[in-house]
């Protein structure tokens, strides 16, 4: 159904090089990296006060990656987390004529097609808690999943793109992503959770990859201007929104919450634990901010909101919105207390309206508490 190396063949074909830097230099970008993430460990920790459950860092490792490393990690991920769907496919493919002709073909177009789209992420992404990520021999991960890659070639690009200081910067990254892996090794059913709200979002669908891939193309052709957006109804949809159905969405909604809220989270205790750690995080968050903002072209914008990454910065912005509004209102334990069970976590409504949470959440435990008192 996708020809896996082919999809990393394809990519690190046409992956952008990355910045040149000497041989010295890229031991000393990595060195540096690798010691940035183990201190953000205790100011992350300070700052969120959540601590690992049974599950230790040291558990989740850190791989300081180049944009081909990359992409072979997430194929990986993606390997792992769309096997049952796939499976699925598959067989239903199975019992047609020319199944099988048709399943390797389709393969190899798929292999192609996610392949060109990784190429065009991996030059962009500057970390990443791979949440999904089976253990291998070039790619460690813990026995349960997870690994913290750190995209050094990217950080380098984005730091010289910004004229900020580079230790400076690199220390901030690492912070958003050490908050990433100790929300998921902190909160031990967060992972399960959304394993299972994904699953549920991709058993959901009927679509055949080759239909998947065709809205793809319309998609690509539409967002490129290849036909007039007046002719079409899905004008500013991202590929995701394309494909589901009116269970997918109801998922959907749940999952753009959640990852809101993870976003969010980790913008809000990269700038909280900045001031005292990263002296010039005003002038980084300035220039960073500003440079999310912008577009850098018709294609990359098209590209950007077909596969739905104007609707992440929104969940970047969102979402630090409500950390921020909840923590004012009921302090860090109180805004922890999102991380009790699937229940305590916020509506994609609750995201936009955080006193709707904190009054859902606080008072339904201040209820609890005055009832067991009465006992």
């Amino acid at each position: 159904m996708v020809d896996w190396n082919l999809a990393v063949a394809t990519a690190t074909r046409l992956v952008r090089p990355g910045p040149e830097v000497s041989r010295d230099e890229a031991r000393a970008v990595v060195a540096e990296l690798r010691r940035h993430a183990k201190t953000s460990e205790r100011h992350v920790r300070e700052f969120t006060r959540m601590m690992p459950d049974g599950m230790a860092p040291a558990d989740t490792p850190v791989l300081v990656v180049d944009r081909a490393g990359w992409v072979k990690a997430n194929v990986a991920g993606f390997r792992e987390l769309l096997s049952p769907l796939l499976g699925k496919m598959q067989d239903r493919r199975a019992g047609t004529p020319g199944g099988a002709v048709l399943g390797a073909v389709g393969g190899k177009v798929t292999g192609v097609e996610l392949g060109m789209l990784l190429s065009f992420l991996a030059s962009r992404v500057l970390g990443q808690y791979e949440t999904f990520a089976p253990p291998g021999l070039d790619l460690p991960g813990s026995a349960t999943g997870g690994r913290l890659l750190l995209v050094a070639p990217n950080i380098v690009h984005v730091e010289r793109e910004l004229e900020v200081d580079p230790h400076d910067f690199r220390l901030w990254v690492c912070l958003h992503e050490e908050t990433h892996r100790t929300q998921f090794t902190a909160v031990p059913w967060l992972r399960e959770h959304l394993e299972g709200e994904i699953q549920t979002f991709l058993g959901a669908t009927e679509m055949d990859p080759m239909t998947v891939l065709e809205r793809l193309r319309e998609a690509a052709q539409s967002f490129a201007g290849a036909r007039p957006d007046a002719e079409r109804g899905d004008e500013g949809r991202s590929l995701v929104e394309l494909v589901q159905t009116p269970e997918q969405r109801e998922v959907l909604a749940r999952l753009t919450a959640v990852m809101s809220l993870l976003e969010g989270h980790a913008d809000f205790v990269m700038d909280g634990v900045g001031p005292e750690v990263v002296p010039s995080v005003a002038e980084i968050r300035e220039k960073f901010q500003q440079r999310r903002a912008s577009g850098a072209g018709r294609l990359d914008a098209a590209l950007r909101k077909l596969l739905g990454l104007d609707a992440k910065l929104r969940q970047y912005r969102d979402g630090e919105r409500f950390v921020r509004a909840v923590v004012g209102q009921v302090g860090m334990d109180g805004f922890n207390r999102v991380w009790t069970s699937p229940n305590t976590l916020p509506t994609k409504a609750e995201i936009a309206s955080p006193g709707d949470w904190v009054a859902r959440v606080h008072r339904k435990g201040s209820e609890q508490s005055e009832a067991s008192e009465e006992v």
